[in-house]
């Protein structure tokens, strides 16, 4: 089976280091944790901008098994958006089973 990661259409988090005008360009992230929640794992903040600016960032794991699009702890959604929750940065995409 072949499965394509799925790609971060937006992210709303800005002060992101992987963010830049509101596109990720990690390599990949992971979603979920540290609690029940579809939070980015792999969101930080720092002066410096990092990723890879040529390309947009996708889902490389997902940690949340009552997600409607998590199959194996992979997103098998066509794509995610990354937005903000309270004071936290989620998947806007995750969906409960």
């Amino acid at each position: 089976m072949t499965m394509k990661m799925p790609k971060i259409t937006s992210c709303e988090a800005t002060n992101c280091s992987y963010n830049k005008t509101q596109q990720c360009h990690a390599i990949a992230i992971t979603v979920g944790g540290p609690d029940a929640c579809p939070s980015c794992d792999t969101y930080f903040h720092d002066n410096k901008k990092g990723g890879v600016s040529d390309m947009t960032g996708g889902v490389g794991a997902c940690k949340l098994e009552g997600c409607t699009h998590n199959s194996a702890f992979e997103c098998s959604a066509p794509a995610i958006k990354v937005g903000l929750f309270r004071n936290h940065v989620d998947c806007s995409t995750f969906q409960a089973r």
